[in-house]
């Protein structure tokens, strides 16, 4: 029972608006007072979770990720997506969900993802007729492809802690992201067609001097994910290796051929970057230990035998599992969320036969979902933000996106293993 009450007060405190590592050590104390234990011991299984060179990997990819944002890298990927797409009528909006997946893949990061494209493609969007609502909604469900399209720094963080190939979990999400870009497509081709007032942009021919001029722009912006995903899928480097690479070359990229900022930016990229490090390792190093004391309570036994008392169907218990992680994904963000549900689910989830790499696309499905997905739902308010629209004309299309391109996503995900397995199982990963 008393473990019952800290999950619930956890919970209630981020609701209230608690920060999440201060919510997440006001637990840890309960759970130390109820269960003791020395402070030593307890101190040395969160240094030793956080001692991988694993996750070195996330301060350098939100540099990078700070450095594409600031640099206008996206500028050149955006101007090369509209030179195929922009002529057909719905054809900007499949570009936006298309720059969304490419600059998720450099970057990793949903909220880069979405200030990035988001300022570049809206205006435009708007320009051609696109509402308001529907504009800002488009760009927020397609934000969190950041999340699925790889390197994420939430599945670095899963394989972290469920002690699993990076590289796996990285090919688990791929094919799970590439069927949501489907989807919202055609959402988004759905509703231009309804909307006779929605303009094409002139068709520019690749071979034309324009053309060749915003492709030769775009190059750059174009090589950066095949370096990166090349070299990782390769072989050629690991995960934090690429992290590293990224930075070497968005740099560079970001001064001298965007010219999208200066030498001077990078303090605040730093700087910003080092708070997000702190505040991400604080939240790491409190619920590993949290996660110590669920396991030393038996919670993910508790939780397993709950679940198969209720059904022994994998099938059912799946649909649990998943409504269990929807709420979640409401009430927190993504990082707590992957490393609550991993320590609780993932026991549950290797007696029903359900592979962790499996597991891997299909939290991070949910927690991407989670996202946007009110009450908590950062990105639909930083997007409301940076466009300016009002709530209430973005929350029915958010919707309509949820049910008729997230969830059917989902749905596959979890129920079609060979969607996350196919990648890893193809490199011989799993």
């Amino acid at each position: 029972m008393f473990v019952i009450l800290g999950i619930l007060g956890l919970v209630v405190m981020i609701v209230i608006g608690v920060s999440i590592p201060f919510a997440f050590g006001a637990v840890l104390m309960y759970y130390f007072w109820l269960l003791g234990g020395s402070s030593a011991t307890t101190t040395a299984v969160g240094y030793s979770q956080l001692n991988s060179i694993v996750l070195l990997a996330i301060p350098m990819f939100c540099i990078a990720g700070g450095v594409i944002e600031k640099g206008r890298i996206g500028d050149g990927l955006v101007g090369v997506i509209n030179i195929f797409l922009g002529h057909i009528k719905g054809g900007l909006g499949v570009a936006a969900t298309v720059a969304c997946a490419i600059f998720g893949a450099i970057t990793g990061s949903c909220a880069a993802c979405l200030s990035c494209i988001g300022s570049i493609m809206y205006p435009k969007l708007r320009k051609i007729g696109y509402d308001e609502g529907f504009a800002t909604a488009l760009l927020v469900n397609a934000a969190p492809l950041g999340l699925l399209i790889p390197p994420s720094a939430d599945q670095i963080l899963y394989a972290w802690s469920a002690g699993v190939s990076v590289l796996a979990c990285f090919m688990s999400t791929v094919v799970p992201g590439l069927i949501l870009v489907v989807l919202l497509s055609i959402i988004n081709f759905v509703y231009a067609r309804r909307r006779p007032d929605i303009q094409t942009e002139e068709k520019i021919a690749i071979l034309s001097p324009e053309g060749g001029k915003r492709f030769k722009t775009g190059v750059p912006a174009l090589l950066f994910p095949v370096i990166i995903l090349g070299g990782i899928y390769s072989g050629i480097m690991t995960p934090t290796e690429a992290a590293a690479i990224s930075i070497v070359y968005a740099i560079p990229v970001g001064i001298y051929l965007y010219k999208g900022m200066k030498w001077k930016d990078l303090k605040s990229i730093f700087i910003e970057t080092g708070t997000t490090t702190g505040t991400i390792m604080i939240m790491l190093f409190v619920i590993m230990i949290v996660s110590r004391y669920f396991v030393m309570a038996h919670v993910p036994t508790m939780m397993s035998d709950f679940l198969l008392g209720i059904s022994q169907n994998k099938y059912v218990i799946l649909l649990m599992c998943n409504i269990f992680m929807i709420i979640i994904g409401m009430l927190m963000d993504d990082v707590s969320g992957m490393l609550l549900c991993t320590p609780l689910l993932l026991p549950l989830m290797t007696e029903i036969g359900i592979s962790p790499i499996h597991f891997a696309a299909i939290i991070g499905v949910n927690l991407g979902m989670g996202n946007i997905t009110p009450p908590t739902a950062p990105l639909l308010y930083i997007g409301c933000r940076l466009t300016r629209a009002p709530l209430n004309k973005v929350l029915k299309p958010t919707v309509v996106m949820l049910v008729f391109a997230w969830l059917p996503t989902l749905l596959i995900t979890t129920y079609i293993p060979q969607v996350a397995l196919f990648l890893p199982n193809l490199f011989g990963l799993t």
